[in-house]
């Protein structure tokens, strides 16, 4: 039931029985300095006003309770909680809590120190000054709002690379990386030691490169960020790759492939037995694929096992092992163990050497569906790979059911994209056949600027170009009889569609332009 609050505001009932504000409130100073910028924009909420004892307060979620309580404890005072849509929310934080890293970071500016002076202040500080320093309210807050301005930017990496006189942060998204307003060059030891300390890192240890862990909560659910360092000559390089489960769909049609394909990955992950690969290089999605092929055939029926380096999302009701080579436990020995554990399905995240190579056939051999990756750039090489690493041809040609190939390239924000002339120096690049997928040889292009497309860059979000090779007779006898990789291509099957092929499908209908296709797949052009 509509009404309007105390100070004139319009409300409406909403979700969970709470009011729902339907227009921006105006925010009294005393009630926003409540909260901090940092808390603000990680709990979603915005306080606006103070009346009879009470905070009113604005949130995306008023049935996010853990938020309420920490709102009510950091105030000192109960909160009456109001529902606000998530536009009008943004526009209350950016005018009251609009402080940025930039801002941040400017603001904790200062120092003029050479650089020689900077790099022998690094060597200089011990443990305990770093710990001191990590352990400022306002260094906490910055480094709070690096990663979380990175979540919200839907980066997959955040990088902090120190260099001569300055210190850089980029967030990769999209798979390319953009560079943000740098911090102050004298935090540089206080901001690697907050990531480290949050990390679970010897922060004493600086030149040694070293892996931790930080689970947060952001906007209701957990974000898992795994960190690296590595030592350069200016101080400790950090990545910090985000792991948000649902910011990623693990649906195939999704990821974007196309009912065709589809239709040959449900036969595959139909199998009672077998093996089937994913190949591509690091960063190409294939265990966001793989992830998907085993989240479409779980069942309580089956019996689910992976082995990962890392585990890089939790999925229901599936055994998932992390590789731990410190402790022994490699994807070869951990396959060993799992083969013990009565699985009908496994998954290895990664094929490196020819022992687990040697397992997982043989593991596909004796009844088990197996799935896992290789780096490798396009599908038919994946067979080559093999039979490098050891695979006698005859032993792959009886067990190899599958190899799905892909790349990933930026999808188009289809509120901004538009049609035009296609590039001339690209349209060089591409055959008649290609060019007939063209209409009027007009393609799609990228519009940047406008708020909201992906960071003003005309692209929003990642779509795959897949190449799926069912192994059919011809392929199967070619493989036992090691012929060469380009007699295989002339065996493989009449529904075979190359990569390449399948980005400029994907150019033509509008989800990506042709420069992302011929980017992503320049090391494949001939592969079919």
């Amino acid at each position: 039931m509509a009404g309007v609050s105390s100070d004139g505001t319009a409300v409406a009932a909403g979700r969970g029985g709470y009011p729902t504000l339907s227009e921006r409130p105006e925010v009294e100073d005393a009630a926003a300095r409540k909260l901090s910028s940092e808390q603000a924009m990680r709990m979603r909420a915005a306080p606006f006003r103070i009346e009879g004892g009470r905070l009113h307060v604005a949130m995306l979620d008023p049935t996010d309770f853990a938020a309420a309580d920490e709102i009510s404890v950091v105030a000192g005072m109960p909160v009456s909680r109001y529902g606000i849509e998530e536009k009008l929310l943004g526009e209350v934080l950016r005018k009251h809590y609009g402080t940025t890293a930039a801002e941040l970071g400017s603001r904790l500016g200062g120092g003029d120190e050479t650089a020689e002076d900077m790099l022998a202040n690094l060597e200089a500080i011990d443990a305990d000054e770093l710990h001191r320093m990590a352990e400022q309210p306002t260094l906490i807050n910055l480094v709070n709002l690096i990663i979380l301005e990175g979540i919200r930017s839907r980066a997959s990496d955040v990088h902090i690379e120190p260099f001569d006189r300055r210190l850089a942060v980029k967030y990769r998204i999209d798979g390319v990386l953009a560079e943000q307003t740098p911090p102050p060059k004298h935090l540089q030891p206080a901001i690697t030691s907050r990531i480290k300390i949050m990390a679970g890192m010897n922060i004493a240890e600086r030149y040694v490169p070293q892996d931790g862990h930080i689970t947060l909560r952001f906007e209701g659910r957990k974000v898992d960020i795994r960190v690296s360092t590595a030592p350069t000559i200016y101080g400790e390089s950090i990545v910090m790759r985000i792991l948000d489960k649902e910011a990623i769909s693990l649906d195939l049609d999704a990821l974007g492939m196309s009912a065709k394909q589809q239709a040959i990955m449900d036969r595959l992950v139909n199998l009672p037995h077998g093996m089937v690969l994913v190949t591509g290089p690091t960063g190409s999605g294939k265990t966001t694929t793989l992830y998907a092929g085993l989240t479409k055939l779980y069942s309580p029926e089956k019996k689910i096992i992976t082995i990962e380096d890392p585990v890089e999302y939790e999925l229901e009701g599936i055994n998932q092992i992390p590789v731990n080579p410190k402790r022994g436990l490699s994807f070869a020995t951990g396959l060993r163990s799992i083969l013990r554990q009565d699985p009908d399905v496994i998954m290895v995240g990664e094929i490196r050497d020819g022992e687990t190579a040697d397992i997982a056939v043989r593991s596909a051999l004796t009844g088990h569906l197996l799935f896992s990756t290789l780096h490798t750039n396009d599908a038919v090489s994946a067979i080559g790979r093999l039979i490098d690493m050891g695979v006698e041809p005859f032993l792959l040609a009886s067990v190899l059911e599958g190899i799905l190939a892909q790349r990933l390239g930026r999808r188009l924000d289809p509120e901004t994209r538009e049609r035009g002339p296609m590039n001339e120096a690209v349209r060089h690049r591409l055959t008649d056949a290609e060019m007939a997928l063209f209409e009027g040889e007009a393609s799609w292009h990228a519009r940047p600027g406008r708020d909201g497309s992906g960071g003003g860059t005309g692209f929003r979000g990642r779509v795959g170009f897949f190449e799926v090779i069912e192994v059919a007779t011809a392929l199967r006898v070619g493989i036992g009889e090691n012929v060469s990789a380009q007699e295989l291509l002339r065996r493989l099957p009449a529904n075979y569609v190359s990569m390449r092929r399948d980005g400029l499908e994907k150019a033509a209908a509008g989800m990506t332009t042709v420069e992302e296709v011929l980017r992503a797949t320049q090391d494949v052009e001939d592969g079919g």
